[in-house]
């Protein structure tokens, strides 16, 4: 094991910023043409703080970077705008919050390169990765309209009695918990033509267009606690007209999908009366009406267990 020299917040800051702070927000609204308040909202959207209007923040590329974000579709409102910053900004916060965990712990063991080698290799693989993920999604996306409706099966997994749970372990049996879950999640959903929309916490949330599908991909997550050692998991999935926007999924659906979650019993499936009928009559499923479900927002909310058919 090699011994790491110190990597202080200075030689950090020159390496990933591209540059010293060298603007104060007067200087790149006036570079930008734009309102203080526009450049705040926006700086906040990536998810920065502004402590100081009068202090150098800024450098040459978080200038440019702004700018581009303007430049990419100057005929969409403001809000649009802030919007696109929102997303962008929360994505790359959990990336960069992944990839600076792993970092940090090979520089604690002292067996990284030098960190404008990791840096170099990180960028690399990421820019690699996210050309094959834009190759798909810009196919999918041009078929179809993001911000209007679109007729999807969307579902949550969950483990049941997580809260609990993290009470009792420690924090590497918990992380290596949630890996398994979340790894082996991905590769169903993945697997299956259905897409992970995003995590929370203990659950994935999940869509796709072909109903059946949506139904494989539930029976197959179930088996995943005795294929992978988890604790019991339960989901819940419903069919029908949902909002995409910037990557994430709106819409009565989706609430349905949530509370049906929620409801269902450890190891089981929970659809709703849409997905039920979308598949009527593919063998390889059965469904088993349950009685109205009483949940938030709904007072009598129809649903179906589902299993395999072990007939067919």
């Amino acid at each position: 094991m090699t011994e790491q020299p110190e990597i202080s917040a200075e030689s950090i800051e020159s390496q990933l910023l591209g540059g010293d702070r060298l603007f104060t927000l007067e200087d790149m609204t006036a570079a930008l043409n734009i309102s203080a308040d526009h450049a705040r909202r926006v700086w906040s959207a990536f998810g920065f703080t502004m402590e100081s209007g009068d202090d150098k923040l800024f450098t040459a590329d978080d200038v440019q970077a702004l700018q581009l974000v303007r430049g990419l579709d100057e005929g969409q409102p403001p809000e649009f705008e802030i919007a696109m910053a929102r997303a962008l900004g929360q994505t790359m916060s959990r990336l960069a919050d992944w990839e600076a965990n792993n970092m940090a712990d090979r520089i604690r063991r002292g067996d990284s390169p030098d960190l404008e080698t990791m840096l170099g290799a990180v960028q690399r693989v990421q820019t690699l990765v996210w050309r094959r993920h834009l190759a798909s999604a810009l196919q999918n996306a041009l078929a179809t309209t993001d911000g209007v409706n679109r007729t999807l099966a969307v579902g949550f997994v969950d483990i049941v009695g997580y809260t609990s749970l993290s009470r009792k372990i420690g924090m590497d049996e918990l992380d290596g918990l949630l890996e398994t879950f979340e790894t082996n999640a991905y590769d169903v959903i993945n697997s299956r033509g259905g897409r992970v929309v995003k995590t929370l916490g203990d659950a994935v949330m999940f869509e796709v267009e072909d109903p059946a599908a949506a139904a494989d991909m539930a029976l197959a997550l179930q088996q995943l606690t005795d294929e992978h050692g988890l604790p019991p998991l339960r989901v819940g999935i419903a069919f029908g007209t949902v909002l995409t926007r910037l990557g994430d999924v709106f819409g009565e659906p989706v609430n349905i999908a949530a509370r049906l979650t929620s409801s269902a019993r450890p190891g089981t499936i929970l659809a709703d009366t849409e997905l039920a009928n979308a598949i009527d009559g593919d063998d390889r499923f059965f469904f088993k009406s349950i009685g109205s479900l009483h949940v938030r927002g709904y007072k009598r909310l129809r649903a179906s267990v589902l299993a395999s058919n072990k007939k067919a």
